[in-house]
């Protein structure tokens, strides 16, 4: 059995964020993760044949993500822009549009219909407290309800309702009948706004980091060496009011503290001796991953800045609701990076891969025309049949999850502590949150340890 004063279960970059803040404190620190790789939920894939990648999993940072922003310059790492010029394409309510701005030249009834709903479910989410969701104004009420219940309540056209349906699809992964409304305000608030959210420049999408967003995690392990240990699933923490002991195959650590960094899921896999409390338990059985596949089709030349488009695309009724330029600004490589999210994903998983794959490229052809149908390469990921994810791009809680059990989000039990971009105060969801997560689980360890 090895010592030491924390273990750290998983190393994503919120487990990576709680490690290096510990150990810049002076503490021993083991960071155990069941994959062989760093990252969590980044991952970079090469493109064959070059030493050039694409990102199959989180990929962007924006403007008020101050946490990510502040580490990328700690580590020396820089961004760039997203391409964002040219006309975008909507495909919202049986009709086709090519537009520039944030939302595109609709009948006017239903851009009535949307600028309400969206100043209002701004407003209302203003209301929610990031710390403590379960006291807002109303909160048993919006924690009774779904998402989608709260829409039907505040739309009243048909392009309306599709439009945030897509909006639902594209940030949470799911559909909005899953997901409770107060989480849905909570996550609003904590991304700074609906338009915060769905925007590229001035939005959560405007940037993205060079040489990859596992880069993050890859050069936080780096600095670490020796005290990560990859390929090593922890299957058991036993712990009481003193210590912790944590248990991967054969290998047991012995520690003051642990921190569990890993999607709510996966910690309800790990067994604990004596078991979490009974809220903790059900918090864990009430908050499901979201699920998408996402796909980046490689090019020769990025054709569609030629004909003036911007390749940001949406669709209410294709497989592959959202897509965006993928490639950096000289468009070398040329990427289309699309998202098959909620049910679309489910169904888009159950087919053939050579099926699945002619489908995505359908949708792109018929986004960008008939060159979008012959990429280069192909790349997809699909988050929930990965066994150490199990879903993207995060977890959310069903109704009555918040206002039940959310106290116990972050709450510490003795030794344990938890952190993952779900159980951060902003930017949830994102790679900012995982950052402010990992590092509030370690200033909390710091306050309570000698």
């Amino acid at each position: 059995m090895r010592l030491a004063d924390v273990v750290v279960v998983g190393a994503g970059v919120a487990g990576l964020a709680a490690a290096r803040t510990l150990v810049a404190a002076g503490k021993n620190v083991v960071v155990v993760e069941a994959r062989d790789r760093v990252g969590g939920r980044l991952l970079n894939a090469g493109i064959p044949g070059t030493d050039q990648i694409v990102e199959v999993g989180g990929q962007w940072v924006g403007p008020g993500q101050d946490r990510v922003l502040g580490l990328l310059a700690e580590l020396g790492m820089s961004t760039y822009p997203t391409h964002d010029t040219g006309t975008r394409l909507a495909e919202l309510g049986g009709r086709t549009l090519h537009y520039q701005g944030r939302v595109p030249r609709l009948n006017p009834l239903v851009l009535a219909d949307i600028g309400q709903a969206q100043a209002r479910l701004d407003r209302a989410a203003r209301r929610v407290p990031l710390a403590a969701p379960w006291r807002a104004p109303g909160a048993a009420r919006l924690d009774g309800q779904t998402f989608a219940t709260w829409l039907r309540r505040h739309t009243y056209t048909a392009a309306g309702r599709a439009f945030f349906r897509l909006i639902t699809e594209a940030v949470w992964c799911v559909d909005p009948e899953e997901m409770s409304a107060l989480w849905a305000h909570f996550y609003i608030h904590s991304g700074a706004g609906v338009d915060s959210l769905i925007n590229t420049t001035g939005g959560a999408q405007q940037d993205r980091v060079v040489g990859g967003a596992q880069g993050i995690a890859e050069v936080m392990a780096a600095e670490l060496g020796n005290r990560l240990v990859l390929g090593t699933p922890v299957s058991r923490i036993s712990w009481n009011t003193d210590s912790v002991s944590v248990r991967a195959g054969r290998r047991q650590w012995r520690a003051k503290h642990v921190v569990v960094a890993v999607p709510p899921p996966l910690a309800s896999r790990i067994q604990f001796e004596p078991g979490l409390p009974a809220e903790r338990a059900q918090l864990l059985q009430r908050m499901p991953m979201g699920w998408t596949i996402k796909v980046n089709a490689v090019y020769d030349e990025p054709f569609w800045r030629a004909d003036g488009m911007s390749g940001q695309a949406n669709s209410d009724r294709r497989t592959l609701g959202t897509v965006f330029d993928g490639g950096p600004p000289d468009g070398s490589p040329a990427v289309l990076v699309g998202f098959l999210e909620g049910r679309h994903a489910q169904v888009a998983a159950r087919m053939d891969p050579e099926k699945r794959r002619e489908a995505v490229l359908d949708d792109l052809a018929g986004y960008f025309g008939p060159r979008a149908r012959s990429p280069v390469h192909y790349i997809e990921q699909d988050w929930a049949a990965e066994d150490y994810t199990r879903g993207c791009y995060g977890a959310f809680a069903t109704p009555m999850t918040l206002t039940r059990f959310g106290r116990w989000l972050r709450t510490p039990v003795g030794t344990l502590h938890w952190a993952g971009t779900e159980t951060a105060t902003r930017w949830a969801g994102y790679i900012d949150g995982a950052v402010e997560s990992g590092q509030r689980a370690a200033a909390d360890i710091l306050a309570t340890s000698s």
